[in-house]
């Protein structure tokens, strides 16, 4: 799995003109499966964006999690991740897992934020065309990888 971690002060997504999902502060998870990918790569990488320090604390230092900030968290899956670029000028996407694997462990990643971790995840719709709309906070962005 890999995943772009944008802290965000607040953020949404649209599909169809519509609001799916929407946070005020938190992180905004672009989220991707392999081919690879399984249950404990799911379970993974969501303890390990639960357990990230990239809030401040009163000395100006990442030192506390989305739990301590009392955060949120708007998830939208995003299987362009893994496109592979380098030939020719469109990218390929055979990393990508199929969309039955893909929305499967997804939606166990999501579920693990929110039952192991107690978060709020808001998400988009899998599979479908969807606008995001985010406001970066510091701008901090990190990947996380399972592998």
């Amino acid at each position: 799995m890999r995943v772009v971690v944008q802290r965000s002060l607040k953020a949404n997504v649209t599909v169809n003109d519509e609001v799916t999902g929407a946070i005020n502060h938190g992180y905004v998870l672009l989220v991707a499966v392999t081919h690879e990918d399984t249950k404990e790569d799911a379970y993974y990488v969501a303890d390990k964006i639960a357990k990230l320090r990239l809030f401040e604390d009163e000395h100006g230092k990442l030192n506390l999690s989305i739990q301590e900030v009392e955060g949120q968290i708007l998830s939208i899956s995003q299987f362009t991740l893994y496109g592979d670029s380098r030939k020719g000028r469109r990218p390929n996407f055979k990393a990508a897992a199929k969309p039955v694997q893909a929305k499967e462990l997804y939606d166990l990643f999501n579920e693990r934020l929110q039952s192991e971790h107690d978060l709020q995840v808001e998400t988009g719709i899998f599979g479908e065309m969807m606008n995001v709309s985010l406001l970066n906070h510091g701008p901090i962005t990190l990947i996380v990888e399972s592998k």
